[in-house]
């Protein structure tokens, strides 16, 4: 069995995921799978991926057909079939250096334990510069802490136990939305785990204008639901701030007013019914500036 899978989710990305391939190939270590996980496409995707299928073989590729549910399903279906120690996701307009298999194997089979949730490295942009700052110069660093602190700065490279996303029930699908983060699967790991640091590049992005990284507040307004689940994630973290309760509390009312479900800002589903109330006039602030800004698209 192979160490490491690399899975990718993509909807009508057959263009890019040509550039993942041969990023994948480059690899100067090839113990990992590539998992494909087409999410409805219908741009050639499954018939490009089975004439890759038919002519590689220093790796194995797998691959998924499901209907278009949006990118957490894709990650829940990813996590479904995983059968290798660890696994990554590159979505399919990123790529990786060539040594990042042997980085990320190297550094694991050294430093790994069963008390470590995987390896942490960075993401760069076309030209090599680090996106958003490096990660703490420390062996293993509490993934949570510092995002509840707000020292976390840019998007970062993941590799973890698969193990421990299977763990975890997968992400909910609310009817009609396809916007739920799928960050969902490395908060929940984080609080029980910390991550080996490797402060070096693991993956070159390439942010698209469709993607999930643009119009995050037609996200907010198109997946009210979804993101209140997300929101329930972060308020009960155990390391959880009052500052950082207060942001995602006013981010919390604002998607139940989004969602038409305001009773859950006051009622018992409330995750803090005291502050939930006492931040309602900035949720409401919040909610018409989210309206406002989707009207520009």
């Amino acid at each position: 069995m192979e160490f490491i899978t690399v899975f990718t989710p993509a909807y009508n990305r057959c263009n890019l995921l040509k550039r993942v391939y041969k990023s994948l190939k480059r690899q100067t270590d090839k113990d990992f799978r590539w998992m494909v996980i087409d999410d409805g496409s219908t741009d050639g995707t499954g018939k490009y991926i089975a004439s890759l299928m038919k002519k590689t073989n220093d790796f194995q590729i797998e691959y998924y057909y499901k209907p278009n549910g949006g990118l957490h399903t894709a990650y829940n279906e990813a996590i479904r079939h995983l059968q290798t120690e660890l696994c990554m996701c590159c979505d399919s307009d990123d790529w990786l250096p060539d040594n990042c298999i042997e980085k990320i194997r190297k550094t694991w089979k050294k430093k790994g334990r069963k008390h470590l949730a995987g390896v942490i490295g960075l993401d760069c942009d076309a030209s090599g510069k680090i996106i958003g700052r490096r990660l703490p110069d420390k062996s293993v660093i509490d993934l949570n802490e510092l995002f509840i602190r707000g020292k976390l700065h840019g998007d970062k490279k993941i590799a973890v136990r698969s193990e421990l996303y299977q763990s975890i029930p997968p992400m909910k699908t609310c009817q009609g939305e396809k916007n739920f983060n799928p960050n969902y699967y490395n908060v929940a790991v984080s609080e029980h785990y910390k991550w080996i640091v490797l402060n070096e590049n693991l993956c070159y992005v390439e942010y698209q204008k469709d993607g999930m990284s643009s119009r995050i507040y037609k996200q907010y307004a198109d997946s009210p639901n979804s993101f209140m689940e997300l929101r329930r994630l972060y308020l009960g973290l155990r390391k959880a701030t009052f500052l950082f309760k207060c942001r995602h509390i006013i981010h919390y009312d604002a998607e139940c007013l989004l969602a038409g479900r305001r009773k859950e800002i006051f009622g018992s589903a409330s995750p803090d019914r005291v502050l939930c109330t006492l931040f309602y006039p900035a949720g409401l602030v919040y909610y018409a500036y989210i309206r406002s800004r989707c009207r520009k698209f």
